[in-house]
């Protein structure tokens, strides 16, 4: 079978073999994307060598700059388009990864517990805990099925910007902690055949012995919907600007929106990590009861979520303008802006975090009095001079009337940043 794919100098025809790039067939969404990404790479380190440029606009540096801009951005949106493609046949093809995940972690259980087994015997504890493991890696096997399209068993902890959620993956872990915790005590109560040791089940799901896990995971729940709740009332008062990424990524959990390790996220999953593991170890060892993380463990385990949660509150902030001048190039006259000059605009937050692709960085626009600007893309060897997060030049159309007008930045994500008023001239 061969499709049709549209490009730039024309029509190419793919299989769907693998060699498919037009981004609805699952085996060529990768290859289509990773070629559409390196045309466009190959293309912007050209256009910043001064290369490709046709005759008719090389002899105007506004010309050519607006051309090639136009260039980039029409690639950068096929870059997206199959990026787009790429995350969802991803997504469509992780339910199946995460289910078997999930029953390898059940099978290396089993063989965990029957190479300790050597020499003390197989116990009912052992068999509760395998039937425990194969009845949740069950459960979540049937969720991966019925949200296979969104990830499977990993839908529940991606949050509405198409990213892994630290706060849902912690919370998340927990709710499987206790359930598997609980399951395993549900096992021993159905093999228990004396009265005396089913009240000792029975009282090992009492509240004074596992205190410090039942308040972890109250928290963590809590944190996991408050999170929610912030960043949503954030991004709608435009104090907070969320650039839906194309496809979740384990590094999600440890980075923000830009990639970047993010102090508030690793020390939240590293000490919840550990604090997992004694209660696993605790569990392994009582399994009569719920697991007694000591209070000193749950504290810190606390403090660490007060601390991810002030994270939340203190990232992100609103974009503003702090000043606008007239470019200036080396030779040129000092004088006032008029139409047709390069203004800089000075300020902070224009670049959201993970907006830093052409694609998103295509879309800003500066309202220059009642006229809208599409700030131009110019490519410099490895990335972009313009736009960037501090500093954004845009040309005076001549349709800026003289006198005095408002200039006013709109970010990829929509979000507008305060007025600055500036003098144009005739």
């Amino acid at each position: 079978m061969a499709v049709q794919e549209a490009g730039q100098g024309g029509a190419v025809l793919g299989a769907h073999g693998g060699g498919c790039t037009c981004g609805d067939c699952p085996h060529g969404a990768r290859a289509g994307h990773r070629r559409a990404v390196a045309e466009f790479l190959l293309m912007r380190d050209e256009f910043a060598a001064g290369q490709g440029l046709p005759a008719a606009v090389a002899h105007s540096a506004s010309a050519s700059r607006q051309w090639v801009s136009e260039e980039l951005t029409q690639s950068a949106e096929l870059v997206a388009e199959r990026g787009r493609a790429e995350g969802d046949a991803w997504l469509a093809r992780l339910w199946w990864r995460t289910a078997s995940v999930v029953w390898a972690l059940v099978v290396a259980l089993l063989l965990g517990q029957a190479l300790t087994a050597i020499g003390a015997g197989w116990t009912a504890a052992r068999t509760a805990g395998l039937l425990a493991a194969v009845v949740t890696a069950g459960a979540l096997t049937a969720a991966s099925w019925f949200h296979r399209a969104r990830g499977g068993a990993l839908a529940p902890v991606i949050g509405e910007d198409n990213r892994l959620s630290t706060s849902r993956a912690v919370a998340g872990a927990w709710v499987l902690f206790v359930a598997y915790s609980v399951l395993v005590l549900v096992g021993r109560l159905a093999a228990a055949s004396g009265h005396a040791e089913r009240d000792a089940l029975i009282a090992g799901l009492e509240l004074g012995r596992a205190a410090g896990v039942v308040t972890v995971l109250a928290v963590a729940c809590a944190i996991a919907v408050l999170v929610r709740r912030v960043v949503g009332v954030r991004v709608l008062g435009q104090r907070l600007q969320k650039v839906p990424a194309h496809r979740p990524r384990a590094a999600d959990l440890l980075t923000d929106d830009a990639g970047r390790g993010s102090f508030a996220d690793i020390q939240y999953v590293v000490i919840v990590g550990v604090a997992l593991l004694f209660a696993a170890v605790r569990l392994g060892r009582r399994p009569d009861q719920l697991p007694d993380l000591p209070w000193g463990l749950a504290v810190v385990v606390l403090i660490s979520a007060a601390t991810y949660l002030a994270g939340k509150y203190a990232e992100g902030g609103r974009p503003v303008i702090l000043s606008v001048v007239r470019a200036r190039e080396a030779g040129d006259l000092d004088a006032p802006i008029r139409t047709g000059d390069d203004i800089e605009i000075r300020g902070a937050g224009f670049v959201p975090p993970g907006a830093q692709g052409a694609d998103r960085l295509s879309r800003m626009v500066v309202r220059i009095g009642a006229v809208h600007v599409h700030v131009p893309l110019v490519p410099v060897a490895g990335g972009f001079s313009n736009p960037t997060d501090a500093v954004l030049t845009v040309p005076v159309p001549a349709d800026v009337e003289p006198g005095r007008v408002e200039v006013q930045v709109v970010t990829a994500v929509g979000v507008e940043t305060n007025r600055y008023v500036i003098d144009v001239t005739e």
